[in-house]
């Protein structure tokens, strides 16, 4: 029996690690970056983003020593949009920092986040208004990937997933925005045929 090409394609799962590690190595440090997104009952939603540091070895910092196991950061950046990715609201908190007194009293400072848009010039004035003595390094940081993981929450949810008539006029966000989903490229004929674009013959 025939299988079609979208079901060959779904059927095919394609697992590509990392190279393999040389012979020994040591866990020194772990970075965990975590975003969840919550729609909320007043149509808005919430942003959650949290990013920590920790160390597997005892760290001396100027403030102290920081015992292995604990956070050297430990920081958390909420953003409140709407529907068309503008913000509303913003709320920083930092619950472990390496300088106590000083790190954590920056968290106001990304109320300056509001009235901007997520799709609209978000990191460049992200930079403008909180980078260098302007906020913190990291929670800064953090709010450079929020674009894209509020692009995944509304997908499928806010954002149309599928080429259907329910999708409507509009071309699909995604199309054009990585190598896959190049405009001409052949995920957008099986996935998107509507919006596949032609390239002229050479």
């Amino acid at each position: 029996m025939a299988v079609s090409l979208i079901t060959a394609a779904v059927a095919v799962s394609v697992f590509m690690p990392l190279s393999p590690s040389v012979p020994r190595r040591a866990l020194r440090h772990t970075r965990a970056i975590e975003i969840q997104a919550f729609a909320r009952d007043d149509g808005l939603w919430d942003i959650d983003a949290h990013i920590s540091d920790v160390k597997t070895h005892d760290a001396s910092l100027a403030s102290g020593a920081r015992r292995a196991g604990l956070p050297m950061h430990d920081l958390y950046l909420r953003l409140t949009i709407d529907r068309q990715l503008f913000v509303l609201d913003a709320e920083a908190v930092s619950d472990a920092v390496p300088y106590p007194g000083f790190c954590d009293t920056i968290g106001p400072a990304y109320k300056a986040l509001i009235g901007l848009n997520l799709l609209k010039g978000f990191r460049f004035e992200l930079k403008q208004r909180l980078s260098g003595i302007l906020g913190c390094t990291h929670l800064t940081e953090l709010a450079q990937v929020l674009p894209t993981a509020a692009i995944q929450a509304f997908a499928g949810d806010v954002i149309p997933t599928c080429d259907s008539a329910e999708a409507g006029a509009e071309r699909p966000f995604e199309i054009n925005q990585c190598y896959a989903l190049r405009a001409d490229g052949a995920a957008v004929a099986l996935y998107y045929p509507r919006w596949v674009a032609k390239v002229a013959p050479g």
